[in-house]
């Protein structure tokens, strides 16, 4: 095996938009990893729809083809 060929391993804190916070190893160059969805919030883990839209493509979409 190469020595040296491999990225620092290392714990990295994630912050996810919702609040939850935790820590895990990765090989990301910072110390922080920012999150839009997590498993606290994602709906497959919640049962909760919740729609994630930030450049109002979903009322767009709607609007395009005639959904309310």
């Amino acid at each position: 095996m190469k020595a040296d060929i491999h990225p620092k391993y290392h714990q990295v804190t994630v912050k996810c938009s919702c609040g939850n916070t935790f820590e895990t190893g990765s090989t990301l160059s910072g110390d922080q990893l920012m999150l839009d969805v997590c498993s606290s919030c994602h709906p497959f883990y919640t049962g909760q729809q919740k729609i994630v839209d930030t450049a109002g493509r979903v009322d767009k979409f709607r609007r395009k083809y005639g959904m309310n």
